[in-house]
């Protein structure tokens, strides 16, 4: 997969695309992410991309025409085939499990990171959509577009070095994760659960399964809704519901 990012701060990349898995991925030709300087497609001579807002107001505008000359030199050299342009801003679809997974299955994204107060609005007109990561504003679309890389990635074959990861981390089965334990058998009093020592593959996967419907019921239920349960699932929610109730009224 390849990865174009249009930015006017290349350098912020520079350490989260150089370490861990993202850097393994690249070097393994897995993954390949192109850094793209709005400011080489500046028309002045101060490289300059932004302008007061039209009609007044606090901050500063995108100009249109670097970002659009910087679209078009990667669909020239792309050969007029882009896949999607993803333009990252507050007022885009929220970023999910689900969108990644259905982005992974591209071969070459196109990332815009916005900055100052925005991007002139007629740069909408040349991408194929808008993510967020959250309701919450950043100083640019810079931090989204790692998240968006990082997210990704993990899901193309052969960049995890356990392929049965990302189908069972949280969000991809629509709940939260079972807990994770590892060496020492006791820490500090707590010790690892004795269905986890037992051996019995069957019990092991129920209790993880168990305790991943548990979490999603105490910390994020309306993930519930659109989780696919089978009717194991509904019973172990319905007992688990009913014992919770009790536990309020104090009986």
């Amino acid at each position: 997969m390849q990865f174009d990012i249009l930015t006017l701060f290349p350098e912020m990349f520079t350490g989260p695309f150089s370490a861990s898995i993202i850097k393994r991925a690249i070097e393994r030709n897995l993954l390949t992410v192109n850094l793209i300087n709005i400011r080489d497609y500046a028309r002045n001579k101060h490289r300059t991309v932004d302008d007061a807002p039209y009609g007044g107001g606090a901050g500063m505008v995108m100009e249109p025409e670097p970002v659009v000359l910087a679209l078009e030199a990667v669909r020239e050299k792309r050969g007029g085939d882009m896949g999607p342009v993803i333009l990252l801003c507050p007022q885009g679809e929220p970023f999910t499990q689900r969108l990644a997974a259905e982005l992974a299955q591209e071969e070459h994204i196109v990332l815009v990171c916005g900055h100052y107060e925005g991007i002139d609005e007629r740069v909408r007109a040349y991408t194929t959509g808008e993510i967020s990561i959250g309701d919450y504003v950043l100083t640019g679309g810079e931090l989204p577009a790692m998240v968006v890389v990082d997210a990704v990635s993990r899901l193309i074959p052969g960049v995890l070095g356990e392929e049965t990861s990302p189908v069972t981390d949280s969000f991809a089965t629509g709940l939260l994760e079972h807990p994770h334990y590892t060496r020492p058998r006791e820490f500090r009093g707590a010790a690892v659960p004795e269905v986890l020592l037992s051996g019995h593959h069957a019990r092991i996967a129920r209790w993880r399964r168990e305790e991943a419907l548990l979490r999603t019921l105490v910390r994020r239920p309306d993930l519930l809704a659109t989780a696919a349960l089978t009717a194991d699932d509904r019973r172990f929610l319905k007992e688990l519901a009913t014992y919770l109730m009790r536990l309020d009224l104090g009986d």
